[in-house]
């Protein structure tokens, strides 16, 4: 592929993308969502299907209570990573690349899980939270 060819394809997409941000104002957060799928590839169509049946399902995949382990609070499997560790870092601005490189046996996904279990499941995470900011 030509260099002038990929520079007229990236302005292209960055036109695209600017005029989707102005329409975007004015769009409802549905209509936005079928834009999207418009242009979405088949597999970024999947991988969406199952975050959103995973946010609708309160089934915590990657997610275990044990009570042997870090107290019985939700951990991700195969590690004694506490949600909560993980969502405090989030809201003090860690990045999902830091946490990754600061966790090595952390994967992409186990933090898309992490994050599907905070949102299913606010009010525990919260209160983890304010117990172990107190200690």
């Amino acid at each position: 592929m030509s260099s002038e060819k990929i520079r007229a394809d990236s302005y292209f997409r960055f036109c695209l993308d600017k005029k989707m941000m102005t329409f975007a104002k004015e769009m409802t957060v549905l209509q936005q969502a079928n834009q999207l799928l418009v242009i979405m590839k088949r597999a970024e169509k999947a991988q969406l299907l199952q975050w959103v049946v995973r946010d609708l399902g309160d089934a915590a995949p990657g997610i275990e209570s044990n009570p042997d382990v870090c107290g019985g609070s939700p951990c991700i499997v195969r590690t004694r990573i506490p949600v909560w560790v993980l969502e405090q870092a989030r809201r003090l601005g860690t990045c999902e690349a830091d946490l990754l490189r600061c966790y090595p046996s952390l994967r992409a996904e186990d933090l898309t899980n992490a994050w599907a279990y905070v949102r299913s499941h606010q009010a525990e995470i919260e209160q983890q939270i304010r117990e172990n900011e107190e200690d």
